[in-house]
Order: structure tokens, then sequence, then C-alpha cells
């Protein structure tokens, strides 16, 4: 089984002098040497360098304490989060498929061996508990794909121990300083390898490109920023993290409603088709996901519900109805992040974030295009909040409210979209869409929740259980949906009244 851990680490150039006398940072009681380790690691890439391009790298290595597969995978500069698979001679299944969103049908191959000798120290503090590692690396890279060239440096790491403060390493890169080191210019080594040796390089990094200055600019900057969210998640939800599937839900959705908001910039004709197979990706992602949501609500709710008053074994219905609805889903999930659909859907993102079908007003004012998008956006939330509170309490009006939401969601996000060539308006917008979309949220949170439990207290009537305890519940969902239906009307009309847009 893999093993993932947050590391935080710092590279710095070296003059092959060794280590500066480091006892003089702040907290650091006593420098322990560690000994030396000899490491060999062979670094595994597609022919066009996807991983590299992603600030990725996939390495197979022996030698050292934590010999085997390591994938690591970009968090923020100097953090990366590392999976560990066991030595083998092969790549390990789970590496292989949680860099799948960015290999797709790609081959992996060899592509830089590293043999690096590791001189080891530890910093400790008066406990003797560890603080930092810090180890000079003299490495040598040879190039095994694209090319045969060498190249051979030293550098000093630093890399923080589990659960230390961050700050820590400000200390040290100050001492270092001191003595005249100088943080690297690479942030690893294969990367470091790759540019010093002959042979291709990784493709330049999206985060280059050039700021937008039309309407359609500012439309593909945001699609492909979701584009870019999709693929980065897709690890996230294979290692079942806390928001994983749920984030890449919301880019799913963020790129459909960018795609019908701005049908003036983006050819639909195109688009639709691609909103099509979003809308599954989204669907199946939501597959256990809400009623997951659902559940929680559920035993929150019964939680504060006094034991006299929970008749039956309310708490086990409810924990095997979420169990039911769970089972399956993640086994079927992983099958759908290995599918050849989910792949092509990959592909055409790229596709179309490489050659955009823009349309006529692609080429206009950002400021007017997409005020007018917005606006047009919010006029329809305007026409449904008011006719859904037109409805008596009951069916229609929930319908209403949920359709509401959703209109409200494709507002915000067409005004995120919007934001860079309008700023403080589209930032304004934002923030009330968002409020809208949480105070509608949880209307619908209730009528689903009321759904539920008039279909367990229907489960349990049947078995011969009391049924009181749903309906205390039900009612108490009532109440709650009717607390927010009487909000809504002064809350649409504050909104109204500080519309920029």
């Amino acid at each position: 089984m893999a093993d993932t851990k947050r590391e935080i680490e710092r590279k710095y150039e070296s003059e092959d002098s060794g280590l500066p006398d480091l006892t003089g940072v702040a907290g650091v009681a006593n420098v322990v040497d560690k000994g030396t380790a000899d490491l060999d690691a062979t670094y595994h890439d597609t022919s066009d360098l996807r991983l590299a391009s992603a600030k990725v790298t996939l390495r197979r290595r022996s030698g050292g304490s934590d010999a085997g597969w390591h994938l690591k995978l970009p968090v923020a500069p100097g953090v990366r989060d590392e999976i560990h698979a066991p030595l083998s001679d092969t790549l390990p299944d789970e590496l292989a498929a949680l860099a799948r969103s960015r290999v797709r049908e790609g081959q992996l191959v060899p592509v830089i061996r590293l043999r690096t000798t590791r001189d080891v120290r530890h910093l400790v503090d008066a406990d003797g508990a560890l603080l930092a590692e810090v180890s000079v690396d003299r490495v040598r890279a040879d190039r095994l794909f694209g090319g045969d060239g060498k190249a051979e440096w030293t550098e000093i790491e630093v890399e923080l121990a589990d659960g230390g403060d961050p700050a820590f390493l400000d200390k040290v890169e100050k001492r270092l300083g001191k003595a005249g080191v100088r943080p690297s210019k690479s942030p690893s080594k294969v990367a470091r390898a790759l540019a010093e040796t002959k042979g291709g390089k990784p493709r330049p990094s999206r985060a280059g490109s050039a700021p937008p200055v039309t309407a359609g600019d500012h439309v593909m900057a945001y699609v492909r920023a979701q584009r870019d969210a999709i693929v980065e998640l897709d690890p996230a939800v294979r290692l079942d993290t806390a928001e994983g599937v749920h984030d890449m839900r919301v880019a799913t959705r963020r790129l459909r409603s960018t795609f019908r908001t701005f049908g003036k910039v983006l050819d639909r004709q195109v688009t639709d088709p691609v909103a099509d197979e979003l809308k599954w990706l989204a669907g199946e992602l939501g597959v256990g996901r809400d009623q997951e949501v659902l559940a929680e609500r559920l035993m929150s709710a019964l939680a504060d519900v006094p034991p006299t008053l929970v008749h039956g074994p309310v708490h086990d219905r409810i924990h095997h109805w979420a169990e039911a609805s769970e089972r399956g889903s993640r086994s079927r999930l992983l099958a759908v992040l290995d599918s050849a659909r989910y792949l092509a859907l990959l592909d055409t993102l790229d596709a179309l974030a490489a050659d955009p079908p823009l349309l006529k007003a692609a080429a206009k004012n950002p400021e007017q295009v997409l005020t007018k998008a917005v606006h047009k956006d919010f006029a329809k939330v305007t026409h449904l909040i008011e006719t859904a509170m037109a409805e008596p309490p009951g069916h229609d009006r929930d319908l209403g409210l949920h359709e509401a939401r959703k209109k409200a969601k494709r507002t915000r996000y067409a005004a995120e979209a919007a934001r860079p060539a309008l700023g403080k308006r589209a930032k304004t917008m934002v923030k009330s869409m968002k409020s809208l979309q949480s105070l509608l949220g949880e209307h619908q949170d209730s009528v689903m929740a009321r759904e539920i439990l008039r279909e367990l207290s229907a489960v349990a009537h049947a078995a011969g259980e009391s049924a009181f305890t749903y309906g205390l519940l039900h009612g108490r969902e009532e109440q709650r949906a009717a607390a927010v239906e009487a909000e809504v009307p002064g809350a649409w009309a504050d909104i109204k009244d500080r519309a920029p847009v």
C-alpha cells in the first residue's frame, strides 16, 4: 500500500564546501551527524515530459531509509505531497493511477538517472526532538531518454520535520544566507538535471501566459483555470481526500456555466457537447457525495433530539441508509477516472484550451461583453426568485427556489470569470450570489432531508417500528425551510440594492 506525507523543504546552491555551522540557528540545541548514504534514483516521465511540465516527479530509488517508488505532487512553492510505495521492479498500479490525469494514454519511460551521495545532519532541540533534516547532496545526473548528456552539482537540502513550524525554515535560511549560501534556482533535482543535460525540456508552464486583454482572453483564462483544476484534483479524488470530490465537481460546474453564460464569446456548437460530458462527470462525482452530506445532516439533527423522544432504532436506520448509498460508489468513481471516456474528456478540454472556438464578441472590450453576460444571468435569478416566492409554500415553491439556486451559482461563476476585468463590481456580485446560494442551499437540503425521512419512516412503519421520531425530524426540517423562505424576500431585496452589474 502507498503512504502519503506532506514534504516541506528548501534547496540551496552549494560550492561543495560542506555545510555551514547551524548551531547558531534559534531553537537548535545540537547538530547530529547521521552519516552518509548512497542513493540511486531513476525518474520516469513521458517522452514529451508531461510530468515535469506540471512539476510532478515520479522516481524509483534504492538506497537510504526510504527506498521505493515516490510520486511527488506540488501543493505550494517548497511544499509537495509525497506518495511512497515499496520498492519493486515495475511501477505500482496505485502510483500509475495517480499520474494518469497527466500521462493519459502516454507511455512512461526512464528519462533521468540521479546518483547522489548524501551527507545527512539532524537539527534537534534541547529535548532531542527533530526540527529539520539537512543534507549536502553531491549529485551525478545522466540523461536516459531524449539525449545523452551528463551533469554534476552539489546542493544543500533542508526538510522540515513532520508537524514542524515552517517558520523554522526561515531561520535556517537566514543562517545559510549569512554563510553565503543562496536558494537554488531549480525546484527539484530532476528539474535541474533536465535543464543541464542535452535533450528535450519540459513544456513551458501555463502560468507564464500573457495577461488577458480581450473578452475572449478573460473567458479562456477562467476556462483554462478550471481545466487545470480538474487535472490537478484527480489524484486528490483517487486518494479520497476530504474535499477532493467536491472541488472537482465544482470545477466541472464552473466550466459548464462558463460555456452557457458566455455563448456570445465561445461557440456553443462546439462547447455544448463538452458541457454534456462535464455534466456526466459531475453526476458520477456526485454518486455517494450527496447522500453523505444528507446523512451528516440527519445525524446532526438526531443528536439534537432528547433521548426520550427517540423511539426505535432511528440512528441505525439512518446509518444503514447512508452506508447502502455509499456502498460501491467509491469503486465506481475510480472506474470512471480510469475510463476512456474520462481521459477523452481531458484531451478535449486541452484541445479546446489550445484552440478555443472564439466568436466575434471575443475580440471586443471585456467590460462591455462580460458585464452584459453577467447582467443577463442576474436577471434570470431575479425572475426565478420572484416567481418562486409568488407560489404558495409547497412543491412548486421548492422547485422554483432550487432553480433559482442553480442560476445563482451560474451568476456567481460568471462574475468570477469577469472579476479580473470588472474588479470590485464583479467581486460584490460574487459575494452576493455566494450568500444567496448558501441560503437557498439550506432550503434545498431541507427539502431533500424531508424526502429521505419520509422514506425511512415508511420502512420503519412496515417493520413494525415507531415512526414518531422521523415525524419529529420532518417537522423540524419544515420549520427550517419556512425560516429560510421568510428570509428570502429581505435578503433578495438587499442583494438587488447592491447589485453593481
